[in-house]
This record gives structure tokens, sequence and C-alpha cells, in this order.
């Protein structure tokens, strides 16, 4: 799978499961609708004041899986932050048009906007036998990022 197919995948999926590193070093997650951009960061929003937003505060790295209900997955592992400037208003212009419904939550001052930028990501279409698996490529996310289990 090349960058732009794992776009298209984010972005028909819509959602999909975030983990983040707790204080403690355990993983949380959170369930969450979310989009791409053009460049392969996963795009979400999050209340200011949630779990997640504190921990991503502490250590950026994150652990995200898109789909499952259709027999195809994409996880992926990457480093969020909350984009600022024009990062922000890219990001954000992604996320409002692929989101619409949640537009209004990007004015929101109780609300920030989270880019995570892919290091690592496999997409797997279970619908077939045998499975197809594939490292995705592109955009800093690369097969010599190592394989992961």
């Amino acid at each position: 799978m090349d960058l732009q197919h794992l776009v298209e995948h984010v972005r028909a999926r819509r959602d999909g499961v975030v983990t983040t590193v707790g204080p403690g070093g355990e993983p949380q997650a959170a369930y969450v609708e979310l989009t791409a951009t053009e460049r392969g960061e996963i795009v979400f929003d999050a209340r200011a004041s949630s779990r997640k937003i504190a921990n991503l505060r502490q250590d950026a790295r994150v652990a995200i899986v898109v789909g499952g209900r259709d027999g195809t997955t994409l996880q992926c592992e990457g480093l969020a932050d909350v984009p600022t400037d024009l990062d922000r208003q890219r990001c954000a212009a992604a996320y409002a048009r692929d989101l619409p419904e949640y537009e209004a939550s990007l004015s929101d001052p109780g609300i920030v906007l989270v880019r995570v930028r892919l290091t690592w990501a496999r997409y797997a279409d279970h619908r077939t036998d045998p499975a197809v698996i594939e490292v995705v490529v592109g955009a800093g996310v690369s097969a010599a990022s190592g394989p992961r289990a």
C-alpha cells in the first residue's frame, strides 16, 4: 500500500481507536472520528481536558487502528502534536472537509486538533485467503521503519 491508498482508506473509514501512553506507562485507548491529510497525517479532535491530550503532552507516541468492520485494518504508529499556524490551518481544512458534522468543534476553545505524523503503518485485508498484509510506504512511513507483530 502506498501513501495515497492510506489516505483514501482513512478517509473512507472515518473512525478508529487511538492509544496513548498513560502516566504510569500503561496504554489508554479511545475511539475517535478521524481523517487524513494529503501528506498522510492522521487528524482528530479531542477535549483539551481529556486524558489523551494530557498523555500526549507527556509522551507523543501513539498507536492507531483504523477499520475492522469490513475485514480490513490499518495499524499505525506515530508521533502526535497539536499543530499551530499554517499546519493547523491545513489539518483543520482536511478535518472540516471530511468530517463536516464536527466542523464547529474547530472553533471551540475546549477542543484541540491533534495531528499524528506516522512512523510506521501496515494494512491488512482479511477478506481474502490468504490475507493480504502490506507495510505502507511514503511520507515518513517506510518499510525501513521495521516489522511489527
